[in-house]
């Protein structure tokens, strides 16, 4: 059978957040584009579920409402747990201010947004997986599973996720693979009969700077889970990567601590089995591009390593990649281009939550931090704002991205 094969301005590996904004975004920039995956939607992505204000106006901006959603979940309300045991609460504005927090299962995010951006006329392609990939003059060939096929593009996107098959295939694997190893470690597992409607994120010792949290997605369902370094710290006396097992043992035991069963309440039973993942947070904008390949989303490392939240730095970092494609005309461009721009919106960010993620690794820091959260209503409701990025983390220190009304602006949707 004659191989065949397809030519595209752009070529975007991921239907997932990343890959889909970008879509949206070049099909908006008039590319001729085709985002594929290799999986079939809808399909679960093991995640905490939460949306942040970041990642709710980009959606929005992506013209799509999440409110419509079964079983997405407005969040009104966070209650933090010190590792002392302090219970604090941090409201979010009333609902008439918007939206700046809510759940949703990603099997039911992630498949809406596909019928989304087909709908916006992006085409999506789905059960397609890439088995090779190489630079060809002025274009770059992905060869496809079915062994007959190929793609050409002048430039790709791979929004392949952590372990990014592109980034591989390309040869843009680092000299120290650790780093694609992630820099956590999470579990993650569904329970019914949770009737609390708020949001919990529990700060116990031994998780430090992780945590565990309770999210609600709808039906007196949640999100159950916690996350904890990979490395660098100690681990039930171990000072290397926790094994399975070891994750494992820590996972029935948290079930069992007190502050998790009294938040979970007693008719809560677990659905399906646990699921762990890998979150990579070791930004390095030098890593966002490769030849005429740019990279986005966990493939591109940008997830904020103090929460481990990684849906509106996808949905970004999607669309700047697609805007630098659309702008520039030589792969060098592009590239510089696009490293620029998320380091501008993100990087400031995500370094500085990764000097606040070295604070909160220790008890007196995660208690000092969360002890000043709660001093006033005032520092109550600003410090919720913070959290769920309603604002640029690292404004205060970023005067170039100060403008009248930041601090106060509405959520999403309004």
């Amino acid at each position: 059978m004659a191989a065949s094969r397809r030519e595209h301005e752009l070529v975007i590996v991921g239907a997932g957040p990343a890959g889909i904004a970008a879509g949206i975004a070049a099909t908006r920039f008039g590319l001729d584009a085709v985002v594929i995956d290799r999986a079939r939607f809808p399909r679960d992505k093991t995640c905490g579920d939460g949306l942040t204000t970041g990642a709710l106006r980009a959606l929005e901006h992506l013209g799509f409402d999440v409110r419509a959603l079964p079983s997405y979940v407005r969040i009104t309300e966070t209650v933090l747990v010190s590792p002392a045991g302090r219970h604090i609460s941090l409201p979010l504005p009333s609902p008439d201010r918007g939206e700046f927090a809510g759940v949703v299962p990603r099997a039911e995010l992630d498949a809406a947004l596909v019928t989304h951006a087909r709908a916006l006329g992006v085409n999506v392609r789905e059960g397609v997986r890439v088995t090779d990939a190489t630079f060809d003059d002025d274009q770059v060939v992905l060869t496809l599973d079915d062994g007959a096929s190929t793609l050409a593009a002048r430039h790709v996107i791979a929004a392949d996720g952590h372990y990014s098959a592109v980034r591989r295939l390309v040869g843009a694997t680092p000299g120290d693979a650790t780093q694609d190893l992630g820099t956590w470690h999470a579990f993650r597992q569904y329970f019914s009969g949770v009737h609390d409607p708020r949001l919990w994120v529990v700060f116990d010792a031994d998780l430090l700077p992780g945590y565990a949290w309770v999210f609600p997605v709808g039906g007196g369902r949640a999100n159950v889970g916690f996350g904890v370094l990979r490395a660098d710290r100690s681990f039930d006396g171990h000072h290397d990567a926790p094994s399975g097992k070891r994750l494992a043992a820590l996972w029935r035991d948290l079930l069992e601590r007190k502050v998790m069963r009294d938040i979970l309440g007693p008719n809560a039973e677990p659905e399906g089995t646990h699921r762990a993942w890998p979150i990579p947070a070791s930004f390095d904008a030098s890593r966002l591009a490769h030849g005429r390949v740019l990279f986005a989303g966990d493939a591109a490392h940008v997830v904020d390593p103090m929460t481990g939240e990684g849906i509106a730095q996808a949905l970004d970092s999607g669309m700047l990649a697609a805007r630098a494609v659309a702008r520039h005309a030589t792969p060098e461009q592009i590239a510089s281009r696009y490293r620029r721009d998320v380091d501008r919106h993100l990087g400031s960010d995500l370094r500085f939550a990764g000097t606040l993620q070295r604070i909160l690794s220790s008890r007196i820091g995660a208690e000092t931090a969360i002890g000043a959260a709660a001093l006033t209503p005032w520092t109550r409701r600003n410090f919720a704002r913070w959290m769920f990025e309603d604002y640029p983390r690292a404004a205060l220190f970023t005067p170039r991205r100060w403008r009248a009304g930041m601090f106060t602006e509405p959520g999403a949707y309004l």
